[in-house]
C-alpha cells in the first residue's frame, strides 16, 4: 500500500481458495484476484448501506488494478483487508490486501479501485452523500 495517501482499514473478510480458482499452472488465476477484491468490496458496500440504486445513485468503480506478489494455491483460505482513502468531491480510493490466513505476514497481492458516486439516470458523477463521506473520511 502506498504511503502517499493515508488509508483507513474499513473491512476484513475471509474466503476460501476454491479448486475452480486454479489455472493450468497450478495456482490461482490472475483474474480471480479481482473477484476476491470485488467480493470484499461488495460486502463492505452492503454493510455500510451503499448498494447501487439503478433508479437513483450509487457507487461505480472506474478502474481496477492488482499487483501479484506471491502465488496462491489450493487448498487454503485468504483474508482480504479493505482500506479507503480520504474522499474527494465525488470519489474515493479503495485498496485491498490479500493474504493467506495461515501466513498473514506474507502479502500475496495488493490492488484497488477508484470508486465514483454516480447518478445512474443522469449517467453522471454526483457528490458523495454526507453519510458516506463520514464513513469514508471519519
Amino acid at each position: 500500500m502506498s504511503d502517499a495517501t493515508p488509508m483507513k482499514l474499513v473491512h476484513t473478510m475471509r474466503m476460501p481458495i476454491r479448486w475452480g480458482d486454479m489455472d493450468a499452472m497450478g495456482h490461482v488465476n490472475n483474474t480471480v484476484y479481482f473477484r476476491y477484491m470485488e467480493t470484499a468490496r461488495i460486502d463492505w458496500f452492503t454493510r455500510v448501506g451503499c448498494e447501487p440504486d439503478p433508479s437513483g445513485e450509487g457507487p461505480v468503480i472506474i478502474n481496477a488494478r492488482c499487483t501479484f506478489i506471491k502465488q496462491l494455491k489450493y487448498p487454503g483460505e485468504i483474508e482480504v483487508r479493505t482500506y479507503v482513502g480520504q474522499p474527494g468531491r465525488t470519489s474515493f480510493e479503495m485498496t485491498h490486501e490479500i493474504r493467506r490466513v495461515d501466513a498473514p505476514e506474507v502479502l500475496a497481492a495488493e490492488g484497488g479501485a477508484k470508486t465514483v458516486w454516480v447518478n445512474f439516470p443522469a449517467e453522471k458523477s454526483a457528490p458523495l452523500p454526507a453519510w458516506l463521506r463520514e464513513v469514508v473520511g471519519g
